[in-house]
């Protein structure tokens, strides 16, 4: 297959890092690997952008040839408002990403299911025998979010034992998982959640998704676990509902502001967990194969995988 030419654009320590996977990709897929690049003195000749919107490339209008852009993260809320994108835009949906958001979910659930924190927090010479953890099936987990890394993670919940319902904002179908959708649809997914992980992509239609309403259809006690964006969540109604003890906790990994201020009163709250942001990432093997993939479905004439609906931002 003769050379695209495809620009890397993202900071320079990410090169270092993906350059030899995509080549090995490409090699792999069979596709030369001369066109792969970081210049950007030819703007018109390139095909395809691999991009990470952190990268200097803001602008998309000298790109007159582009065929797709295909992002590195699985975020792509600072896109999709780019109106100097008209190239089709494909998000990343990465299994190494996936497996390590499963792994992240799947362990912070069991963590709260079985109390653990009391007895590592509790290594003071009290014998508290007084509280045994019921059953997974016992306990209801909410994942809002059904694309592919709430599906996962529900999937995996539900092999553990957990009843797992979920929420979308329009319907889906998953075995074994009670699914919700719709305004009316989110209150029934709440009501009986014990535990609730949030896996929602950040557009204006889900910010503040959860807020004093939103906590308030949770039973007394629930755990709120997101690892999926921070402006899903009203910080101040969920501050309320913790010190009040509606909400027993929340482990949160990610923040509207990053890192989060060492004055941010999450970080003193004795009912949060914070974790620097670091449920999952992109695994640059897997990464490059998925954009490959893209780039190979391109240059063939086929359909691009994990297209983004601009109108929807996901």
């Amino acid at each position: 297959m003769p050379a695209p030419n495809i620009l890397f654009a993202a900071k320079s320590e990410r090169w270092i890092i993906y350059e030899p996977h995509l080549r090995h990709a490409l090699a792999a897929a069979g596709i030369s690997d001369t066109g792969l690049t970081t210049d950007t003195d030819t703007p018109a000749e390139i095909d395809y952008i691999v991009y990470a919107p952190n990268s200097p490339v803001q602008d998309f209008t000298p790109y007159t040839g582009l065929k797709a852009v295909l992002n590195l993260w699985a975020g792509v809320e600072e896109v999709t408002g780019n109106t100097t994108l008209k190239a089709p835009l494909a998000r990343m949906v990465d299994t190494g990403l996936t497996e390590g958001m499963v792994e992240w979910c799947v362990g912070h659930t069991l963590r709260h299911h079985l109390g653990m924190d009391t007895h590592l927090q509790g290594q003071d010479g009290t014998w508290r025998n007084d509280s045994v953890p019921p059953l997974a099936r016992n306990r209801p987990v909410t994942v809002l979010g059904l694309g592919a890394l709430g599906q996962a993670v529900a999937k995996a919940l539900h092999q553990l034992g957990f009843p797992v319902s979920g929420w979308s904002r329009s319907a889906k179908t998953i075995e074994n998982v009670q699914t919700h959708h719709g305004d009316n649809g989110l209150t029934a997914a709440l009501s009986e959640a014990q535990i609730v992980i949030l896996l929602l992509p950040d557009t204006p239609a889900t910010e503040n998704i959860v807020n004093a309403d939103t906590l308030a259809a949770l039973p007394k006690g629930a755990i709120l676990i997101n690892p999926g964006r921070g402006p899903l969540i009203d910080d101040a109604a969920l501050l309320s509902a913790l010190d009040s003890g509606h909400i027993a906790h929340a482990t949160l990994d990610v923040f509207r502001t990053e890192p989060l201020p060492a004055t941010d009163p999450y970080w003193a709250h004795p009912n949060v967990t914070v974790t620097p942001h670091i449920a999952s990432e992109t695994r640059p093997d897997t990464a490059s194969q998925i954009i490959v993939e893209n780039i190979r479905r391109g240059e063939a004439g086929e359909p691009f995988l994990h297209l983004v609906n601009r109108d929807l931002g996901y």
